[in-house]
């Protein structure tokens, strides 16, 4: 099974960006970063959802994002699949905190469940062959709409139609330039039918955050 080790997200500046996963979520070795000045425009094509057992948590790490500099896209709210918002970091990234729970059944924690990178595809169908072709099984499956992957690691990877995506993050399709990320895994260098990058297990070697 193959074995997603982290993100990286590519940022104007990296000592900001480490902080903001930090103080707002509590994040380390799942979400890494490393400087870039590749253009970018707009929506990039991908959302990270936190998902989380109960309301108390997803409200917690809303408002510590928002207290760490994140811009509110969509404000938490109840829905008929459980309880959930949506913000931007400050490098532009989007994050979803969410849970399918309706109601509390402990006390509040900071508590992650998994953290999931979801990737806008052209054409999910197309996008799905590909990472399937390359030794990933398929999870659950939704035909041209929705796919999720079995991995091993604390990241999840689903593809979800670009225009569908957009939507549910809360924010306009418009975007161009870079993705601004790298998924860091055990499938070998890649680079998927919408541009997403793949790159062996990152290391860091004098404080940087390398691809090798």
């Amino acid at each position: 099974m193959t074995t997603l080790h982290s993100v990286v997200l590519e940022v104007a500046d990296r000592a900001s960006a480490e902080r903001f996963l930090t103080d707002a979520f509590g994040l380390s070795g799942q979400v890494r970063v490393r400087e870039s000045s590749a253009e970018t425009t707009g929506f990039r094509d991908f959302t990270l959802s936190l998902t989380v057992a109960q309301p108390s948590t997803v409200s917690g790490l809303f408002e510590t994002a928002v207290d760490a500099g994140a811009t509110v896209v969509k404000p938490v709210t109840k829905s008929l699949w459980g309880y959930g918002g949506v913000v931007e970091a400050p490098d532009g990234t989007i994050w979803k905190v969410a849970t399918s729970a309706k109601k509390d059944t402990g006390p509040a924690t900071r508590a992650i469940d998994s953290v999931v990178l979801l990737l806008g595809c052209a054409d999910v169908a197309v996008s799905k062959k590909f990472y399937v072709d390359h030794g990933l099984a398929v999870a659950r499956s939704f035909g041209r709409k929705y796919v999720e992957f079995s991995t091993t690691g604390p990241i999840k990877l689903g593809l979800y139609g670009r225009k569908a995506l957009a939507k549910d993050a809360g924010v306009p399709i418009d975007g161009s330039g870079s993705h601004r990320i790298a998924v860091s895994g055990d499938a070998g260098d890649l680079v998927d039918p919408d541009g997403f990058v793949w790159e062996p297990m990152a290391a860091t070697v004098d404080g940087d955050l390398t691809s090798r």
